[in-house]
């Protein structure tokens, strides 16, 4: 790993692979094709550390792991994907759970049955609190959700919506509800039972080694040098035009914005290291009103149980939510009808790129979680990057 210096044209030149990002995308991408091919490969990462979004170090003075970039949970369903990560890192037994301030009020997200119980002060069976939601959707008419609003009533009734989810949203995209699309709530669960854990995947954990030390643990083959502080667009007439190159980073920036700017929501954070012990109880919480600018809080120590930290010491971050500009990170697309049109633009100039692979969450403007970038990531190697590979190295 160079850090501090030039990654030379003579090192471009013999390099057998060049990837754009190290974060698990292209970080996956790299450990395959030096595992698989015993490829020459050149990783050009902009920031000045390893794992993209995923980025991790230890406070020193608290001795809690510190995610840079807000709390990142690794969860998964995929065998295949699981298999992989294990051979860098074990995960400890952690299980993601959010509370949500409304009020004066705590309440327990996803919504279940105990946080429709607590918002309606009454106790509901699964099937009475199934019948309740049914009502509402049709006292209010939907049964097609065209929206974000529409659709996170017919999931959970207005109440709820009105308490938990809109103003929450307002201040995340800074738009009203109405004018999101449908998807944008289907990330969150709703259980008609007394299950808080957030997520329904298989395996769930973070890594006992640390994000960085996993990410580290993917490139340590000598083949494989990785050169922070460079950006492509810096490097790109360095690169042989033979030379396959696998880019993560923005498509639209790929293009020079030539067909207009994609919409993005990024993330501004506020972190501090307390003088006690435990400042809220839990990992993370959000919170829902609109007199309090941020969207939640993030206390890391409660992501490792198993660890010890110094004591009488914690380390929060609160999250900020704003539009994104062009030298800003990118970290949520979207996907307005607009974007949509200039996707497609972007897309069809994708498909005249030869010897290039776009990936990652910015290469293909989808909001990917760490899961879903390596699964992307393991096929997009055997699909798109081996006949590719194979060709350079053979000639």
């Amino acid at each position: 790993m160079k850090a501090g210096s030039k990654v030379s044209r003579e090192v471009l030149e013999a390099a057998d692979l060049v990837i754009v990002g190290a974060g698990f995308f292209g970080l996956t991408i790299a450990e395959r094709a030096g595992h698989e091919f015993g490829a020459k490969v050149v990783i050009l990462e902009k920031r000045s550390h390893i794992g993209g979004n995923a980025y991790s170090y230890t406070d020193a003075e608290s001795g809690v792991e510190v995610h840079k970039y807000g709390s990142h949970l690794f969860h998964t369903s995929n065998a295949k994907v699981w298999e992989y990560v294990n051979r860098f890192t074990s995960f400890n037994e952690y299980r993601h759970t959010v509370v949500a301030k409304h009020g004066d009020q705590f309440y327990s997200l996803p919504i279940n049955l105990g946080t429709l119980s607590q918002i309606f002060g009454r106790n509901f069976s699964p099937e009475e609190a199934r019948e309740l939601i049914t009502r509402e959707a049709l006292r209010e008419g939907i049964t097609n959700p065209q929206n974000l609003e529409e659709k996170a009533i017919m999931s959970v009734g207005r109440r709820v919506y009105e308490a938990l989810i809109k103003n929450y949203t307002l201040k995340q995209w800074k738009t009203d509800p109405k004018l999101l699309p449908p998807e944008v709530i289907a990330r969150l669960p709703v259980r008609f039972n007394f299950n808080n854990r957030y997520f329904n995947d298989t395996w769930e954990g973070l890594p006992l080694i640390g994000y960085t030390a996993w990410q580290e643990a993917m490139v340590t083959d000598p083949l494989i040098s990785l050169w922070f502080d460079h950006d492509y667009f810096d490097c790109k007439e360095s690169i042989p035009a033979s030379t396959p190159v696998v880019y993560t980073g923005p498509i639209d920036r790929y293009f020079e914005y030539q067909d207009g700017l994609l919409g993005w929501r990024t993330l501004d954070f506020e972190t501090e290291t307390l003088s006690q012990n435990d400042f809220q109880g839990t990992s993370v919480m959000n919170y829902s009103d609109l007199d309090v600018d941020f969207t939640r809080i993030h206390e890391f120590k409660h992501l490792h149980p198993e660890r010890q930290s110094v004591e009488g010491k914690t380390v929060i971050m609160k999250e900020f939510s704003r539009e994104a500009g062009k030298e800003d990170d990118p970290y949520y697309p979207i996907h307005s009808a607009q974007d949509r049109k200039i996707l497609d633009r972007y897309r069809a100039r994708q498909e005249q790129v030869d010897n290039v692979v776009f990936g990652g969450r910015l290469g293909t403007y989808l909001y990917l979680d760490m899961h879903m970038a390596i699964a992307s990531a393991l096929n997009t190697f055997e699909s798109q990057v081996t006949p590719l590979l194979a060709r350079k190295m053979e000639s």
